[in-house]
């Protein structure tokens, strides 16, 4: 299994005010394992990251909603993420993970649990790749019920998948700016993204995972000019999250303070920001 240090124990306190009903659309929780054990046939293990502590680091960021996206170690069991969403149904929302075939009864549960999403994880070095014409079975399947998809996967799958993602008749929405790298900017992979963005309206895109990205470190600064390219792309279809708590980092732990701190310069303008930070996610998740 691979390597999974937990987050910083004290992050700091970010100085960027967040305007009333701000929104991390992209964080996980895990566990407690002993309650909500992990998944046989996990990629990680990671420590324990608890419903409790999530809400404590929000509340320490000047975050009012949340977005849970179901984590690979918990494989499809939703049980930690649901639990997580009941304790403040008004202010938090889920991304599930489910299987192909999963029945309907059980998307109507995990509806009415909160979650809106379903997703789809590309990332062969942590689960096996799912095939885009089931995902558009599924989907189908889901659109009563209003869902969205959400993909995640490495920056050179970009081009491969722009044909599939503008040909689908659902809303989905791309995980941490479509893993591009700091170096990629303005190479192939980035302008196509930028170019989907630009040309699709069922497109979404999260400029979350600086960290991830980032060859330069903290504050990781160099990831600047493609978070903005995608705002600019798209500025009523772009969300944003921090990621907590940052599995299976293969960088520095980053302080989660300072990844709110660097959204004046992921998006600089006050009243676009509130749109990323709560009109956006308020349209997608129904808040």
């Amino acid at each position: 299994m691979r390597p999974c240090p937990p987050p910083l124990a004290n992050p700091s306190r970010p100085t960027l005010a967040l305007p009333q009903g701000a929104c991390d659309t992209h964080c996980h929780v895990f566990g407690p394992a002993a309650r909500f054990p992990f998944a046989g046939d996990r990629a990680y293990t990671p420590d324990d990251a608890p419903k409790e502590r999530l809400a404590a680091l929000h509340s320490l960021l000047g975050i009012s909603r949340t977005v849970i996206v179901q984590a690979s170690c918990h494989g499809f069991d939703n049980a930690a993420m649901l639990d997580a969403i009941a304790a403040d149904p008004a202010n938090r929302r889920g991304v599930a993970q489910i299987r192909m075939d999963c029945p309907e009864e059980e998307i109507a549960r995990l509806h009415d649990g909160g979650v809106r999403g379903a997703r789809f994880n590309f990332m062969t070095r942590i689960t096996p790749m799912p095939k885009t014409e089931d995902i558009d079975r599924l989907m189908e399947r889901l659109a009563p019920f209003g869902w969205h998809a959400v993909l995640h996967f490495d920056s050179h799958l970009i081009s491969e998948l722009a044909p599939w993602m503008r040909a689908v008749p659902y809303p989905f929405l791309i995980d941490h700016m479509g893993r591009l790298f700091a170096d990629e900017t303005d190479g192939p992979c980035h302008r196509a993204l930028v170019d989907l963005m630009a040309s699709s309206q069922n497109a979404w895109i999260k400029i979350s995972g600086a960290e991830r990205g980032s060859r330069a470190g903290p504050p990781f600064h160099d990831m600047v000019p493609i978070a903005r390219s995608l705002v600019e792309a798209a500025p009523d279809r772009t969300l944003w999250g921090t990621d907590w708590p940052h599995p299976v980092l293969s960088g520095p732990m980053p302080d989660d303070g300072q990844l709110v701190d660097l959204l004046a310069e992921l998006v600089p303008d006050a009243e676009l920001r509130q749109k990323v930070l709560v009109e956006n996610p308020a349209r997608l998740y129904g808040f």
